[in-house]
């Protein structure tokens, strides 16, 4: 099973931007333990800051992989052409948040992408990420 974890704008910075809301892990190192965690998955990592950059990958990997998780980030709450692309393909997506974005302010309340993918798991850290693989690792095998 192949799956892509996408990150959105800003999460490069995970570790070490707004560590009261977002930890002190870089993904990198959280990355490392979900490789550990499932061996027999292949997972593979993409992040950008740039909008078209993130379509890109979610129409290149739409058809290629068994899953993808994306935490677009601020692009959640704005991006309708992520959402479209989202929409536009066949592979599985699941919306994680790392923060629980209905606990913060209301703009972030929105998700363009929750009507298209097949579940969303907010605010539960790092962990979030993981949840997201399980719940493809269950749905799909």
């Amino acid at each position: 099973m192949k799956i892509l974890i996408i990150n959105g704008p800003n999460l490069n910075l995970l570790g070490s931007r707004e560590t009261d809301v977002y930890g002190t892990q870089s993904f990198e190192s959280y990355l490392k333990k979900l490789r550990k965690y499932y061996p027999e998955r292949t997972i593979e990592y993409f992040q950008s800051n740039i909008e078209g950059e993130i379509i890109n990958a979610l129409q290149k990997a739409g058809f290629l992989y068994d899953g993808i998780v994306i935490n677009a980030g601020g692009y959640t709450h704005t991006s309708v052409a992520i959402a479209d692309a989202v929409k536009a393909i066949k592979t599985p997506v699941v919306e994680v948040h790392v923060s629980n974005t209905f606990a913060r302010e209301p703009f972030r309340h929105t998700s363009f992408l929750a009507a298209y993918v097949q579940g969303s798991i907010i605010g539960f850290g790092m962990e979030s990420y993981r949840l997201a693989i399980e719940s493809l690792v269950t749905k799909i095998t």
